[in-house]
């Protein structure tokens, strides 16, 4: 499998969520128990995924290296970079440009909560070709995202951003898969008339090379954008629910980075020693007796 490195973009103004976000990034306000970035950080490590960068802003980026480290005592490497303006989407893979390198990349929204078997990631990765992959999700309401078609061999069709007559209840998420040359083609494009390089060019820039893939996630995941206060309080419902129901940890990058072996057995109880007393280490403390005594 060649070599994937992750992008987690953690930037914007976040003005939705206002004034929650006057004075802090939205993706470190919490769902229910945890930062926001635990949750798309924790999906990145799943997918095996040993080496992310962090965009953010100026202000913000001191927050986040305090929060996350430098990523090693979760057998990691986490990287930093700043996204002064919110100028697209698509401008964080120019941004880490250097840090990607020859490497393909997965580009993920730092609003974004993914649950269930991610086999559907390992699956796209599985795929050597220089295609690039959006994520499919089946939705009720696709006209309030971007859409995409594709074939029974699934390839893309069509896909449009909001379309008032979708052509597939397929909703892409804020989850993305990339050749080498992304960062090439998205420093081609043309601003959109608001000022951005739109993720949505790029994928059409994909497609009109035939180079265009769809992996739908299927079935028992739940994809949830926490980025309005309805959204976020709906997370948090989601998150307790689980977690007060089966005892067991949703997002957490340390038993994450466990389970995928980027941390040994000594190294995960290393890791959870490390962290304060409360809840949240209980729960992980248990973890490593009841698999290890």
């Amino acid at each position: 499998m060649a070599e994937t490195k992750g992008i987690l973009l953690a930037g914007g103004r976040g003005t939705r969520l206002y004034p929650m976000t006057s004075i802090v990034s939205k993706q470190l306000q919490p769902i229910y128990n945890k930062p926001m970035v635990y949750y798309p950080l924790t999906t990145l490590i799943v997918a095996g995924i040993r080496e992310v960068l962090i965009i953010s802003t100026p202000e913000d980026i001191p927050r986040f290296r305090q929060l996350l480290g430098d990523g090693s005592a979760w057998g990691m490497r986490l990287e930093y970079a700043v996204q002064s303006e919110p100028k697209g989407i698509a401008e964080a893979l120019v941004i880490a440009a250097p840090f990607v390198g020859e490497a393909r990349s997965m580009l993920m929204l730092g609003d974004n909560l993914i649950y269930g078997r991610l086999d559907f990631l390992r699956a796209a990765m599985a795929h050597t070709d220089e295609s690039a992959t959006v994520f499919a999700y089946q939705v009720s309401n696709p006209s309030e995202y971007g859409v995409v078609e594709f074939d029974t061999d699934f390839s893309v069709l069509s896909i449009e951003e909001k379309p008032k007559q979708p052509r597939s209840n397929w909703a892409v998420p804020g989850i993305y898969l990339y050749p080498p040359d992304a960062a090439a083609r998205a420093r081609a494009l043309k601003p959109s008339p608001r000022g951005e390089l739109e993720i949505t060019d790029l994928n059409r820039a994909y497609l009109a090379e035939g180079r265009l893939r769809a992996q739908p996630m299927g079935r028992g995941i739940a994809w949830l954008d926490t980025g309005t206060p309805e959204n976020l309080l709906s997370a948090s419902s989601f998150v307790a629910a689980i977690e007060q129901r089966q005892g067991l940890l949703v997002g957490s990058p340390e038993e994450a980075a466990y389970r995928t072996g980027f941390l040994s057995t000594e190294g995960f109880r290393r890791a959870v020693e490390a962290l304060p007393a409360s809840n949240y280490r209980s729960i992980l403390e248990r973890v490593v007796h009841e698999e290890h005594g």
